[in-house]
C-alpha cells in the first residue's frame, strides 16, 4: 500500500517527518483525513487542534497545532504550524495551569479572547497528551 510523506514544522523547528498511512487535522472547514492518493488540497488549521498521524505499527504521532496550513500533493503532506508540540512533549501540570488561569479570566471576563485562545491552546496540549479535558 502506498504511504504518505509528512512534514509537521512550526517556526521554531521541524517537528516530525516520516512516512505514514493517513493524517488527521482540524481546518477552519473541519477535520479532513488524508490517506494516499488524497486529491491537493490546502486547508487552513484551526487554532488550538490536534493533528494525528497515523503510522500502523509505529503507533499514532499525535500534536497540538495552533494555526498554520495544511497542504497535500502527491502524496505529501505538509503541516506548517504557526505553532506546534507532539503530545510527548507536553508539560501535562503546566498545561492544566494555564488551563485553569485562562477559565478564571473567561469567567471574570466573557468577552476575553485572548482568555478563550489560550484556554483552546491548554485544551489542546491536554488532548495530544493523552489527557480528557
Amino acid at each position: 500500500m502506498a504511504k504518505l510523506r509528512v512534514g509537521v514544522v512550526s517556526p521554531e523547528r521541524e517537528i516530525w517527518s516520516g512516512e505514514a498511512d493517513m493524517v488527521i487535522a482540524k481546518t477552519v472547514d473541519g477535520e479532513i483525513g488524508i490517506m494516499p492518493e488524497h486529491a491537493p488540497v490546502l486547508g487552513v488549521l484551526v487554532e488550538g487542534g490536534v493533528l494525528r498521524v497515523k503510522r500502523g505499527a509505529e503507533g499514532d504521532l499525535v500534536a497540538a497545532v495552533h494555526g498554520g496550513f495544511i497542504s497535500v500533493a502527491d502524496n505529501e503532506v505538509s503541516i506548517l504550524a504557526e505553532a506546534a508540540e507532539l503530545g510527548s512533549e507536553v508539560d501535562v501540570q503546566a498545561a492544566k495551569d494555564a488551563l485553569q488561569r485562562a477559565q478564571a479570566s473567561i469567567e471574570a471576563d466573557q468577552e476575553n479572547a485572548d482568555a478563550r485562545a489560550a484556554a483552546r491552546r491548554a485544551e489542546a496540549r491536554l488532548r495530544a497528551a493523552g489527557e480528557e479535558v
